[in-house]
């Protein structure tokens, strides 16, 4: 699987990492869950739905997720302005991986809580 990968030369910029760092951090992780279970949401409800985000954060993500393709931003010309926030195809493909990951994740919870107890950490 990794056989193609120099180990003792790691390239300066490696495509998995770069692609992996910015869908996967906690709040972007959040931001395409919500826009996963509701089809279009607005600023401020996304904020609502992930709590404890700044708006200064939530504005940078949700940027960062819009010039990689997973979401779409449409601004309506009103005033106030309307924003509103939908999940690409692209992201929507990413959603469902994820999902098939927290069902692992959900599925497998008894084990990790049963290592770490067993290694003290509980």
């Amino acid at each position: 699987m990794f056989g193609h990968i120099d180990y003792k030369n790691p390239p300066e910029l490696c495509p998995v990492r770069d692609v992996m760092s910015v869908a996967s951090d906690q709040w972007s992780i959040l931001i395409l869950l919500w826009l996963g279970y509701f089809p279009l949401l607005r600023f401020n409800k996304l904020k609502k739905y992930v709590y404890g985000i700044s708006n200064k954060v939530l504005s940078q993500r949700l940027k960062v997720l819009e010039a990689d393709g997973y979401i779409a931003r449409k601004a309506y010309a009103e005033v106030p302005i309307r924003v509103e926030y939908s999940l690409t195809d692209f992201g929507q493909s990413y959603v469902e991986k994820l999902l098939e990951l927290a069902e692992w994740m959900h599925d497998n919870s008894p084990k990790v809580l049963a290592n770490r107890e067993k290694f003290g950490l509980l």
